[in-house]
């Protein structure tokens, strides 16, 4: 029992450090409920309020612990936090980060209070032969590849098409891209077939950014002189250039081939690389990245397939912290529910940056009793080790703020002489 309150002690502390760092210019119940709400996703592997109310272990009544967290997730998530959590992650990030952009849904069908609720494709019910659509929100979340190669948000945005003054999911996608070239400088942003858009290609041409489109195979490219669809190009070649890869949990055996061609939107020399071998058609990638090799060629396509990181990304979030579970009804809310659920995701790539034979790292593990000693994305170990570790505490961390009070002085008589 004293190694498990040892841990426990670790644990605490070692959230506190982190959500101190991202509530430094906050104010002390913002402090606190900051604390609070991340250290009850953690310890509770879920969003929902009264878990997290359970975990913080008050003596008040479990109603009014709710009610109070309910009241500071309505006021939003505040700018200097977001701020704060930005040059936290940019610590984590290479000089030249990749960045991946892709949408996803939280699926609410039996919802009836939420604000703006709108209608989105579910995704783990559609398929290639039928779309299911149920009522929900839209998800654009952008994550960066970390030196320990792990996605960590920089971006995300819950939002409706029934919102009052909503643009397109483009806008937001756009306000991700912006936000990420004011901050952070040059990125490579790799993207999915959804994003082969000629706004796209203007829009990071025009912001200065390298990347990496997995092309439409009704895509036309501009190849000597005249226009020819991507899908003929393919079948034109063949791929000379042979690499391993490790595409969605299992290993491949691909051939690649690239040429130089000119896109529809802005008329410039790009270069098409083809991948062949690892689905039953051929992969068209899109690039502006310089290409003088086949080391070159190799990293393009490596690049795409890393893209799987940021899927495997909203699945963890999902699962572990129930991320479509949320009861709060506001979208300010809802935004500011999933900045904490992303402060916890945060704090597993904290975690997973340590050494392996660190004593609270090793302890995490243990914990979560993993059935494989080798895996590729660690979060989903981390967050039930975490979990399984606070699972002995008997209160929640608000008693690590004190109050500080001045300190009493004696009264002291002066005597006139």
């Amino acid at each position: 029992m004293t190694n498990f309150t040892s841990n426990t002690y670790q644990m605490k502390r070692k959230i506190l450090t982190f959500t101190n760092k991202i509530s430094k210019h906050l104010s002390k119940p913002e402090k606190k409920f900051t604390a609070d709400i991340t250290y009850g996703i953690l310890a509770s592997g879920s969003c929902l309020l009264t878990d997290v109310a359970d975990q913080l272990h008050e003596a008040s009544k479990k109603i009014n612990v709710v009610d109070r967290l309910s009241r500071h997730l309505e006021k939003g998530t505040p700018a200097s936090a977001a701020a704060s959590y930005l040059q936290q992650v940019k610590r984590w990030a290479p000089a030249e980060p990749v960045i991946y952009i892709d949408d996803s849904d939280v699926v609410k069908p039996d919802g009836h209070k939420f604000e703006s609720l709108g209608i989105v494709r579910d995704g783990s019910e559609s398929t290639s032969a039928k779309n299911v659509y149920k009522k929900g929100y839209h998800v654009t979340e952008a994550c960066v590849l970390t030196h320990s190669n792990h996605p960590v948000s920089i971006f995300s945005r819950i939002h409706s098409s029934s919102e009052k003054g909503y643009k397109s999911v483009n806008t937001v996608t756009f306000q991700a891209m912006e936000q990420w070239a004011a901050l952070f400088g040059r990125a490579t942003f790799a993207m999915d077939r959804g994003y082969d858009d000629n706004k796209m290609f203007l829009k990071l041409d025009g912001l200065g950014q390298d990347y990496v489109i997995r092309l439409k195979s009704n895509r036309k490219l501009l190849y000597h002189n005249k226009w020819t669809m991507a899908a003929e190009l393919c079948n034109r070649r063949k791929g000379k250039v042979k690499m391993d890869v490790f595409y969605k949990g299992r290993d491949h055996e691909a051939y690649l081939s690239h040429v130089k061609v000119q896109i529809t939107a802005s008329r410039k020399d790009i270069y098409l690389v083809l991948v062949y071998g690892i689905t039953g058609h051929q992969m068209m990638l899109a690039t502006n990245k310089e290409i003088k090799s086949k080391d070159d060629v190799i990293q393009v396509a490596r690049t795409y397939f890393s893209r799987w990181k940021i899927e495997e990304y909203f699945r963890c979030k999902k699962q572990m912290f129930q991320f479509e579970n949320f009861r709060v009804r506001k979208l300010k809310a809802v935004n500011a529910l999933n900045f904490y659920i992303t402060l916890c995701m945060a704090f597993l790539e904290l975690v997973s940056m340590e050494s392996e034979t660190a004593a609270l790292k090793v302890s995490i593990i243990k914990t979560a009793g993993p059935v494989k000693q080798k895996v590729f994305f660690f979060y989903y170990r981390l967050a039930k080790g975490i979990s399984g570790i606070l699972s002995y505490a008997k209160e929640g961390v608000r008693l690590w703020f004190r109050t500080k009070r001045p300190k009493y002085h004696q009264l002291c008589l002066k005597l006139a002489v």
